[in-house]
């Protein structure tokens, strides 16, 4: 333990990588992104990167032709990441010009988080058109969450982070995965300019989630299962991320007949009989809670959203009886 300590303390010591944690506080970066704000090589930005990942400070995640690194965020480090914070001096001349840097950075990341947006809102605003309120779906999540607290929520197809941030009173950490590229760029830039720098995304498949067995205690799956060629897959794939006790939530459309959503959005699936969703979470080796319908309000032919609540059960649970 001292000597894991001492081997944390010995990469801090260095003016650069100092600059490194102070910036990686603040949010995950890409190596290209790092060079630019220090103003400093490629190779000897990735070798302080690796210094600091061997001692355990930061974390590494290829993404594409992309490698993002991100501020550990658990045990001893996240106390000195604080500390380091603590001690930066914001008006130092350095750390203002680093920090005004990052900022452009930011904003040119959140300009082109925007255009793909509003390419994509109209295709957003047609479907949504068609069903009960996204506020309204998003307070019947919240409502089934119970009030409960979580350590580790993962969104499964994240899209924009909204969900992410709808659960940041209740749970303490949050990653959501995306195969789409585009979507991460937004769902980055949206979450930094909420200043969320607990919440992060990783480009993954939702069939292969990037975390070990048990990790996540609560999932949410908002609006994605009608995207998957194996539904039942992702659902089998959350149920083995989350915990004993944990909760899954899954919101998508009940059956319906509406042909140009698969035509023009690309939906594999046109909704689910509750029945078969339900079928697919108990084989997989999750209990429903609750199945929750929002029947679409002064729409005609309007889609009905469904929210299937499940846990995965406590070992010993119904043994006493």
């Amino acid at each position: 333990m001292q000597s894991d300590l001492l081997a944390k303390l010995k990469a801090l010591a260095e003016p650069t990588r100092l600059r490194i944690v102070s910036l990686l506080s603040q949010g995950e970066l890409t190596v290209s992104e790092i060079m630019q704000v220090l103003g400093q090589s490629q190779p000897r930005i990735s070798r302080h990167l690796k210094l600091l990942a061997d001692a355990g400070l930061c974390e590494r995640f290829p993404e594409g032709g992309w490698v993002f690194y991100r501020l550990m965020r658990t045990g001893p480090v996240s106390r000195l990441a604080a500390l380091v914070e603590e001690f930066t001096e914001a008006n130092e001349p350095q750390v203002h010009r680093d920090r005004q840097r990052l900022q452009e950075l930011k904003r040119l990341r959140a300009e082109e988080a925007a255009k793909y947006f509003e390419a994509a809102a109209q295709e957003w605003s047609t479907i949504r058109s068609l069903h009960f309120s996204e506020a309204a779906v998003e307070a019947a999540m919240v409502e089934l969450a119970d009030g409960r607290r979580f350590h580790q929520h993962v969104d499964v197809g994240t899209g924009t982070g909204r969900v992410l941030e709808l659960f940041i009173d209740q749970a303490d950490e949050g990653m959501g995965v995306d195969l789409s590229r585009e979507m991460l760029h937004v769902a980055r830039a949206k979450l930094t300019e909420a200043g969320l720098s607990s919440r992060f995304v990783r480009q993954a498949d939702a069939s292969a989630l990037p975390l070990d067995a048990g990790a996540a205690d609560l999932v949410t799956l908002h609006q994605v299962l009608h995207y998957l060629p194996d539904p039942q897959a992702a659902l089998s794939e959350c149920a083995r991320v989350l915990a004993p006790g944990g909760l899954l939530l899954v919101v998508d459309f009940a059956e319906h007949h509406h042909e140009s959503l698969r035509l023009e959005h690309h939906h594999r699936w046109l909704g689910f009989p509750p029945a078969q969703v339900t079928a697919w979470l108990q084989t997989s080796g999750l209990t429903l809670k609750s199945l929750r319908t929002l029947q679409p309000e002064g729409i005609e032919g309007g889609l009905t959203v469904l929210i299937w609540a499940a846990e995965r059960p406590v070992e010993g649970d119904g043994d006493d009886a």
